[in-house]
């Protein structure tokens, strides 16, 4: 057992060598450092946005209505992690890994490597591992000094920053598993990195699908729901003109054979009723369209809904709503006398589900209702495949 952990720590310490002696390395971790720098040199006071001793006076965004603890969060949770770590860091890690494997199986290294009593299995994993490693670090040094500025700056230490480490990790570990299978078998670190990235951009379009297939779907519900409320006062308003007319004998319009009375009362109940109709066949289309998404994505790694559980945990539904990201009454369904009073809100809802805050905060809710087996069990289930697969061409390859 002592042999085997020391052979193990000798080619992670080797690999790790390697790793490190690139200058990438180093400069992302410097690159790293100065992003936290900046985000340090900004703060907020009474008057609103500060940098350094500069002052940016915002009325709606100062110290009085938010907390400086959860301006610092919410810039770390929305800025930090998937801007910085997510896209930028990712990308330079892929740069500086996407060789490990490919240089190992394309250069004589292997041969000796091989020579020695060292199982395939254990091999690889080890060389997989260094490249996960090196994420690790930059995150871990990263995460930390943001740490150290919220407590400091913030006056709140936030321990749920730590999840970044292994959310990030997780979420490397998606990409690299494409990474170290294409590189295996092209032994070519640009064919390993392009390939990563096409299939990186696939689940980010994917991804993109799936929101515009729920966004379109929710506002399609509300549209159903909002044109029932309006059916149901129409119709209550016809109804009672025709009971008047009825008492006072006085004359109404006829409804002709096979329309309907109170139609021919309140035409504009005819349009309601068409716009519903309109708004439930536009419902069962994107609700056809949304399952597909998430059946697709069900068997890919949620690169995005894996970076999002930070967010989660980071900022509560109420601090987005104070943040200006939800609006508070964005379940509601749309009244008569709402749409009439606010017609420009309305037509904005007509042109497209982007106009209609309520589908934008359902989107947002189901995307934070997505459970965590789902998010991390379904993503590291297509790791181990592409991993197991990968283990078995290392094993039975002739080198």
């Amino acid at each position: 057992m002592n042999r085997i952990v020391i052979q193990s720590w000798a080619l992670l310490t080797d690999a790790y060598r390697e790793l490190n002696s690139k200058k990438l390395f180093w400069i992302t971790m410097v690159l790293s450092c100065l992003v936290v720098a900046v985000f340090a040199m900004f703060g907020l006071n009474k008057k609103g946005l500060t940098f350094l001793w500069f002052e940016f006076p915002l009325p709606a965004f100062n110290s009085d209505i938010f907390t400086p603890a959860l301006f610092y969060k919410f810039v770390f949770a929305t800025l930090g992690i998937p801007v910085w770590l997510t896209w930028v860091a990712t990308v330079l890690a892929l740069i500086s890994t996407a060789s490990i494997i490919p240089d190992f199986v394309a250069s004589g290294s292997i041969e000796l490597t091989l020579s020695k009593p060292i199982g395939r299995v254990r091999l690889f994993l080890s060389k997989f591992i260094t490249g996960l490693l090196f994420v690790g670090l930059q995150v871990a040094v990263f995460t930390g000094a943001c740490f150290l500025v919220i407590g400091i700056r913030g006056q709140v230490w936030e321990w749920g920053l730590w999840l970044a480490v292994p959310i990030v990790l997780l979420f490397f570990s998606y990409l690299y598993s494409i990474c170290a299978l294409v590189g295996l078998i092209t032994r070519s670190t640009i064919a390993a990195l392009l390939v990563t990235l096409l299939c990186w951009f696939a689940f980010f379009v994917i991804n993109q699908a799936d929101d515009l297939f729920i966004l379109n779907r929710e506002s399609a519900e509300l549209r159903v729901q909002d044109t029932d409320a309006i059916i149901a006062k129409r119709v209550a308003a016809a109804e009672k003109a025709l009971a008047n007319a009825k008492e006072k004998n006085t004359p109404y319009p006829i409804a002709q054979e096979g329309e309907d009375q109170l139609e021919t009362i309140n035409p504009l109940l005819k349009f309601a009723r068409q716009q519903k109709r309109e708004a439930e066949e536009s419902l069962e289309t994107w609700q056809m369209w949304s399952r597909i998404s998430f059946r697709v994505k069900t068997v890919l790694p949620k690169t995005t809904e894996t970076i999002g559980l930070l967010g989660r945990r980071l900022l509560s539904l109420d601090e987005l709503t104070k943040l200006g990201l939800l609006r508070p009454d964005a379940n509601e369904v749309e009244s008569d006398e709402t749409a009439e009073a606010q017609p420009n809100d309305r037509e904005n809802r007509r042109r497209g589900p982007m106009g209609d805050s309520r589908a934008a905060k359902r989107l947002q809710l189901e995307m934070r209702t997505r459970s965590m087996p789902w998010v991390i069990g379904t993503s590291l289930g297509f790791e181990v495949i592409v991993i197991g697969l990968a283990l078995i061409i290392f094993s039975r390859r002739d080198f």
